[in-house]
Order: structure tokens, then C-alpha cells, then sequence
């Protein structure tokens, strides 16, 4: 059972409560799989940690450029390639890379961003899917329009085994975040579905951390 909520012409969410089952199990499992870090990444003059614990991997095409850097895809898991084959299953669509972000605890967070980079698909940011599945415990995802007046948002409380399709122009119309909280939570691992296609000629694309 879903919720689609449309949230901009064009532009929907669908959100599943229980995509995966026995979720503590399934992300005991991933983590040893995952050479999960954190990345030192090159802002203007500075130097930046993230706020997370991430790897990226997909096919062996799905490189990707990021300050300054180009990122490698590690190899698909066998707990990557399952959760895989279950949103193909459920999309009719297969996806070629994800992003694990794992979130040790309310201090690690996502900065306001959009998914709208041109390595997701000829027609991006204008239609683009992107399926979030999250696992342990649940960390509050917002979404707002773009210049929307504060308070203007929708809010999910993300972890759990759920997974929320972002689909259309959701990219375009919207950016979103996982804030920090002082709530004590535990760890959750959110595992972001991506198709990069590629951009003839390009050479320094920024798939976002």
C-alpha cells in the first residue's frame, strides 16, 4: 500500500510505509557489506567533512565528478542487488547506481539539495526518478518548493524498511533535507536509486553527497 501526493504540476511523491521487510535484518546484513565513509570534499577554499557516512555504487559506467574529484562506483552488494530487483519489480524501471548515506545518529545530516543533475537522464531535472529506501530508525525528510515561504513543507518520518519515489519534476520543483536533531535516534542506513545515463561532452558533473 502507497501515498502519491502530488506536490508541484508535474512533480510527485509516493511514499510505501513497509517497502522492506524485517528491516533491522536486511541493514544488519548491508552494513558489513558497504565500505561506508567519510569524505573530505573540496568547498571553494575549504575543506568539508560530510555529515554522514556514504559509498556510491552502481555499473562500472557510473562514475562520477565531485569537487574536484571523480568517484569510482564500489560494485553492486548482494543486499544492494536485492533491494534492486524488488523496486524493479515494483517500478517496472532499473536502476544503475545508489548512494548510502548512513546516518550514525541525530547529529549527521543533508543539507537542503535537488537530485536534478544532468547525469540523471536527457530530460532531467524535468523527469527524473529517484527511489529512497530507508532502514533503522526513522529521521524526519522534508521537502519544500523551491522559494517557498517557511513553514510551506512536507514531512516524513523515513526509516523502517520505508521507501519514498520522488518522480517527474520533483527535482525542478522542490529541494529537500534531513535536519539534524538533539532526539536521541539511532542509526539509519537510506539507500538512494539513481539512473545515470551519462552527458556527451561533459566532464566535471556533481552527483550530490
Amino acid at each position: 500500500m502507497s501515498e502519491r501526493l502530488e506536490v508541484a504540476p508535474g512533480a510527485w511523491v509516493d511514499f510505501v510505509p513497509a517497502f522492506v521487510e524485517d528491516h533491522a535484518a536486511v541493514m544488519a546484513a548491508l552494513l558489513p557489506e558497504l565500505p561506508l565513509r567519510v569524505e573530505a570534499l573540496r568547498m571553494g577554499a575549504r575543506e568539508v567533512l560530510t555529515p554522514r557516512e556514504t559509498s556510491w555504487h552502481g555499473d562500472p559506467e557510473c562514475s562520477y565528478r565531485y569537487s574536484r574529484r571523480l568517484f569510482a562506483p564500489s560494485p553492486w552488494t548482494p543486499g544492494l542487488a536485492a533491494i534492486r530487483e524488488a523496486l524493479t519489480a515494483r517500478l517496472g524501471l532499473r536502476f544503475n547506481a545508489v548512494m548510502a548515506n548512513y546516518y550514525r545518529d541525530g547529529r549527521d545530516s543533508m543539507g537542503w539539495h535537488a537530485d536534478d543533475e544532468p547525469e540523471l537522464g536527457p530530460r532531467a531535472p524535468d523527469d527524473v526518478l529517484i527511489a529512497s529506501v530507508s532502514l533503522g530508525a526513522p529521521r524526519r525528510f522534508v521537502l519544500k518548493p523551491r522559494g517557498a515561504p517557511p513553514g510551506v513543507s512536507w514531512r516524513w518520518m523515513l526509516g523502517e524498511g520505508s521507501a519514498l519515489v520522488m518522480g517527474g519534476a520533483t527535482q525542478r520543483a522542490c529541494v529537500h533535507a534531513v535536519p539534524k536533531t538533539a532526539v536521541p535516534v539511532g542509526p539509519r542506513l537510506n539507500l538512494t536509486f539513481r539512473q545515470v545515463r551519462g552527458v556527451p561532452g561533459r566532464s566535471d558533473g556533481a552527483l550530490k553527497f
